[in-house]
């Protein structure tokens, strides 16, 4: 790519906008200055306001062949619940960040303003990004089993609109008196352990619960899956963890576990629930594993793309374009 077309506009583009109408971040000024920035570009937006979840993988299959890429809006939940239809349609999408954590928006690489979040657009950066999959549901981020599904309980939407991302303190104390232990079985890429755990999570993303770090090692185009378990221990021991957890420096300690892999499966003396990027996932055992360049996003950290229209790809025109990844 000539570097004289790095601020090459997409012309005679469509693309489909989804924005969530319960975000916590309403930015209606902020949008309709990226809307404006779009449409000098050439970009053409068709806009819906998605009633709930159904509802928004319904308008991503519908528009399938209507545009180009996908411009979705809200926060971890909104783009979490999206995951299949844009794994199926395999249309690029861009994120706007207007959610109370946006940890998806910082695993990709995106500016906290939606201006900026438009001139990435705008300049068609891109890069291919991982899907973790777990009894058959995609997540972006982490999954967790254990304390993780007692604080995702304590996150209510009430909570998060009145203290947003200092909800997710809150939510953690609270759920501090609700951990059990509970006896698990791992496999990872067929090593097999066996231990004692209060909470257990795998990531697929780097980020989580409002900006902890999964593990300081993991990337979301890394074509791996990052574990750690909480061995049991005291509140007061746990409170004392935070600063590494909140690092994903979890592993310098030994009351926890760390392992990466691609695909591993978890078995527990009786079923335990899971939750998937903060929504149910089913419960235990389950197996894992990790999409390698599943999708395509818009991200401040990719390389310029050559965008193929529809009508290219109905002429029977190829997108040769493939970005790089670099693995952790």
């Amino acid at each position: 790519m000539n570097p004289s077309e790095l601020n090459a506009p997409l012309a005679q583009r469509k693309a489909l906008l989804l924005v969530n109408p319960a975000s916590r971040r309403g930015g209606e000024e902020d949008l309709q200055e990226g809307l404006d920035l779009l449409a000098t570009a050439g970009i053409e937006v068709i806009q819906h306001k998605p009633n709930d979840a159904e509802h928004m993988d319904q308008l991503i299959r519908e528009h399938r062949d209507q545009v180009d890429f996908y411009i979705l809006g809200g926060g971890d939940g909104t783009i979490s619940s999206a995951a299949s239809a844009l794994h199926d349609c395999g249309k690029p999408f861009a994120v706007l960040p207007l959610g109370t954590a946006n940890d998806l928006a910082r695993s990709i690489g995106l500016p906290e303003q939606l201006t900026e979040v438009f001139r990435v657009i705008v300049e068609n950066r891109r890069r291919r990004i991982d899907l973790g999959v777990v009894n058959g549901r995609y997540f972006f981020n982490v999954a967790h089993i254990g304390l993780g599904v007692h604080i995702t309980y304590e996150l209510t939407p009430e909570i998060k609109k009145r203290l947003g991302v200092f909800s997710y303190l809150r939510a953690f104390f609270r759920a501090l008196s609700r951990k059990k232990t509970f006896h698990v079985n791992l496999q990872v890429d067929g090593q097999s352990y066996r231990q004692k755990s209060i909470h257990l999570a795998i990531g697929n993303g780097r980020f989580y619960g409002g900006g902890n770090v999964v593990d300081e090692r993991a990337r979301i185009d890394s074509g791996e899956l990052y574990l750690y378990s909480l061995k049991p221990q005291s509140v007061w021991e746990l409170l004392t963890l935070a600063p590494l957890l909140r690092g994903g420096k979890q592993r310098l300690v030994k009351r926890t576990f760390t392992a990466i892999g691609r695909r591993m499966q978890v078995t527990t003396t009786r079923p335990r629930e899971i939750h998937a990027d903060g929504e149910p996932a089913g419960f235990t055992p389950a197996t894992f594993e990790v999409l390698p360049d599943a999708l395509e996003v818009f991200s401040s950290e990719g390389e310029i793309g050559e965008l193929t229209s529809n009508a290219e790809q109905n002429a029977g025109i190829p997108n040769q374009h493939q970005p790089e990844t670099t693995a952790a």
